[in-house]
């Protein structure tokens, strides 16, 4: 009888846990899953520089108006960059991205003007988007140090012969990029590393776009086309990435002297082909671009914008040494740039040749100082001064704050 009684409890008890346990799995089966919003996937970042360039200044009159509107004249405290960016991936397949600037100088006496940088979305095409649309104003994928983000660039402003092309880096348009999933972990890895990456431009990158660049209205109906092809690797210790690009359209001319000769509708070929070659400093780097092409310049013989060839390139080196927590990278950029500069008065000619000798210090990732030395030989001429060759030396900082 003892034995029936022990057989019926242990036989309730086993049917209670085995029910219990199908209770819990039919409960965790059923209870809906919890979803975020599409606001709880923003996020917000940005950074600040602060620039001073007068010190050992030799020639006042050495400027670089694409580079940074406090060269040259009277130097002073300057805010080159403020930038705060809104990102986030609000839906497996749509990310958004809105980044404006409160630093902007339209002119050399007007400072600290809010102007919109990047307002585009990018649409996944597949799980992993790994194919995507990206539309709206951004970058357009032409170049290396174009794509890589002032944040993370070493010398203060971009090589001349690579920016001449897009003044901003940035545009208005579609732009269609692809790269497979374990690409787009190396672009991502080569940024938060601090190997000074561009950031993900995809291995292929194709688009159109309107060519009078960013926050500018298209004043011709001719569109740019452009094709960029960038692809990185590692071998052993080192990661590598080589690349192509060019586009092609028609520009018009934005701003000319009064008696300068021009061609029908102000309207010029605008085309290019370059070539990147990127060793990643672990520890020591490299980092070089050429392109030529033909545009829009100056020629004070006719006193006329021409459509005429360009041609130039840099090379940067670089040595990454990390201690107690921080980071040290002295640098070395070199670059040559001939030809016209669309963006600026009567397309205005220019020839030059630049040494820059500096280095970038990390006490933490919220701060950095760059201390850069710059030696320039510039001719850069135009109807209202065409004869204009300056020399000179300065001794350029910046301090970085990044949030």
């Amino acid at each position: 009888m003892i034995k029936i009684y022990s057989m019926l409890l242990l036989m309730f008890i086993s049917t209670s846990i085995f029910g219990q346990v199908v209770r819990d799995t039919l409960e965790v089966k059923t209870t809906p899953s919890v979803v975020k919003k599409w606001y709880e996937n923003v996020q917000v970042r940005g950074y600040l520089q602060v620039r001073y360039n007068g010190l050992l200044q030799t020639n006042p009159d050495l400027e670089c108006e694409q580079c940074d509107k406090s060269w040259g004249g009277n130097n002073d405290f300057f805010i080159r960059r403020t930038r705060l960016i809104f990102y986030g991936q609000v839906h497996p397949r749509v990310y958004f991205y809105i980044q404006p600037d409160f630093a902007s100088a339209p002119s050399s006496s007007s400072l600290n003007f809010a102007q919109l940088r990047d307002a585009y979305f990018d649409v996944g095409l597949d799980a992993k988007n790994e194919f995507r649309f990206r539309i709206g104003q951004s970058k357009v994928p032409f170049g290396f140090e174009n794509m890589q983000s002032s944040q993370n660039r070493l010398p203060l402003d971009r090589a001349d012969p690579t920016n001449s092309a897009v003044s901003n880096e940035r545009d208005l348009g579609v732009f269609f990029y692809w790269a497979p999933a374990d690409k787009r972990k190396l672009f991502s890895r080569l940024v938060k590393e601090n190997l000074k990456g561009s950031g993900d431009y995809g291995v292929v990158g194709l688009g159109v776009y309107n060519g009078q660049t960013a926050n500018r209205p298209e004043l011709n109906a001719n569109k740019h086309i452009v094709g960029r092809v960038s692809y990185p690797f590692e071998y052993k210790s080192q990661i590598f990435e080589f690349g192509i690009q060019a586009y092609k359209g028609q520009y018009t001319l934005l701003s000319n002297t009064s008696g300068v000769g021009l061609q029908t509708d102000k309207l010029y070929r605008d085309e290019r082909v370059g070539a990147t070659a990127i060793i990643y400093p672990r520890p020591f780097g490299i980092f070089a671009e050429y392109n030529v092409g033909v545009g829009p310049e100056f020629d004070k013989f006719t006193n006329s914008v021409t459509e005429q060839k360009l041609k130039g390139g840099y090379v940067t080196a670089v040595y990454k040494l990390d201690f107690n927590g921080q980071c040290l990278m002295p640098f070395s950029r070199f670059q040559y740039y001939d030809g016209g500069k669309k963006h600026e008065l009567d397309a205005r000619s220019y020839q030059m040749k630049e040494l820059e000798i500096g280095a970038e210090w990390q006490p933490n990732k919220n701060f950095e100082l760059v201390v850069m030395y710059t030696m320039s030989a510039r001719r850069f001429e135009d109807a209202v001064n065409p004869t204009n060759y300056q020399r000179g030396n300065l001794l350029r900082i910046q301090a970085q704050v990044n949030f």
